[in-house]
């Protein structure tokens, strides 16, 4: 172990822990949590006791303490309430801990923000999306109480931006260059690292996340629906989520057939990936996906769209291909052209998807930039991820 004592971190996160059904925040909380136990890091998960997750107020996941608040979950007060539960916990135990990490840029980082100026605390916010971006305290032309709430969050000490578009809009946004780091979600390298495939026919590409809006499932169906060939790829569907139904009598209407299979939800990433050749990730917008991570983590290609996240990992022509958001030409002809690439050279392309993620986003490598930040040593982000996506 090593002999500088790590500092002790608080995470806290709005939602249930863990969730039953994949969430991303969630998902990033538990990677990071599990690492930092492995080499021995005092951490501990403060989350709500919500009545969609597990009811025990303390409990451990993977060996790492989780305190639940009670809150009554009443219309109107319940929030409140929450923030007053929120606010009793750090104040009685925030001292046993050297850093705040809140993963989410809304009320329980305004709470954090002003307690831990008060209790000399490092407070670090993560904004990780287009929620915490377009909604609330960062919004622009955000209402009379979110700029309240902005002047509170205004007071961390450091930024967490999870992809370079972020970082780039939280500087506009008014936040101090110095104080935002480009830290991207963690993937655990080793293992989706073990996963192995052999190109088989016909090609087979998959979509892992959830069934909603922003993931633009229905410009990915008709895009597939145009690719004519015999015999035409396969597309596997693994998620659950509002528009299943919809998005299942679409394919039938597109007579995708067997083409296009929906596997729900699935804990078997693995094996799902094993079984793949190309990822597909369309969304309109994300923060940083970790699909996408654990696809290139896994040696396959990604098609995605160019945005927030997605361009930071994607590069053309060398482990994927790029189309532009909601582009169903574009998309069609991304898809052409991975039909198209010999197999060897497909698999060259997954190598060089797997070698960029544990170059930029392993678990090594992301909590090395966070002991940084928690630190509060001097730390240029933004230019560590630049020069990445340069080499």
């Amino acid at each position: 172990m090593n002999s500088v004592r790590r500092p002790r971190v608080l995470m806290l996160l709005e939602g249930p822990y863990p969730t039953l059904r994949g969430g991303g925040a969630e998902a990033q909380v538990r990677t990071l949590t599990s690492a930092m136990r492995r080499r021995g890091q005092r951490v501990t998960v403060v989350a709500p006791l919500t009545a969609d997750g597990p009811q025990a107020a303390i409990s451990r996941v993977d060996g790492v303490p989780v305190c639940r608040l009670r809150f009554p979950r009443a219309r109107m007060i319940g929030g409140p309430l929450l923030w007053l539960s929120l606010a009793r916990f750090l104040h009685r135990r925030g001292h046993h801990y050297d850093v705040w990490h809140v993963h989410v840029a809304r009320s329980w980082a305004v709470v954090s923000a002003l307690l831990g100026r008060t209790m000399g605390k490092r407070v670090i916010v993560k904004v990780s999306g287009s929620w915490d971006l377009e909604h609330g305290a960062l919004a622009p032309g955000a209402g009379h109480l979110s700029r309240i709430a902005y002047r509170c969050l205004c007071r961390v000490d450091a930024w967490q931006a999870i992809s370079q578009r972020v970082c780039s809009v939280l500087v506009a946004r008014g936040i101090p260059a110095d104080r935002v780091a480009a830290i991207p979600n963690a993937v655990d390298t080793a293992r989706f690292g073990r996963v192995q495939r052999d190109s088989g026919t016909p090609l087979r590409f998959v979509f892992i996340g959830r069934l909603v809006e922003e993931k633009d499932l229905t410009t990915l169906l008709d895009a597939f629906a145009d690719v004519v060939s015999d015999p035409r790829p396969e597309l596997l569907i693994v998620g659950t989520g509002a528009l299943l139904e919809s998005l299942q009598a679409q394919s039938q209407a597109l007579e995708l057939g067997g083409h296009v299979t929906f596997a729900g939800h699935r804990d078997d990433i693995e094996a799902i990936l094993a079984q793949a050749d190309i990822g597909i990730l369309p969304s309109r917008f994300e923060g940083l996906s970790n699909a996408l991570l654990e696809c290139m983590a896994a040696g396959l290609p990604m098609i995605a769209s160019r945005i927030s996240g997605n361009e930071d990992f994607v590069r053309a022509g060398e482990n994927g291909w790029l189309f532009e958001a909601s582009d169903r030409q574009g998309l069609g002809r991304c898809i052409r052209a991975a039909m198209a690439m010999p197999p060897a050279r497909r698999l060259e392309m997954g190598e060089c998807a797997r070698s960029t993620v544990k170059r930029q986003a392993s678990i090594e490598r992301v909590l090395a930039m966070l002991d940084q930040l928690y630190a509060g040593r001097p730390f240029d982000g933004t230019a560590m991820l630049m020069s990445e996506r340069r080499a």
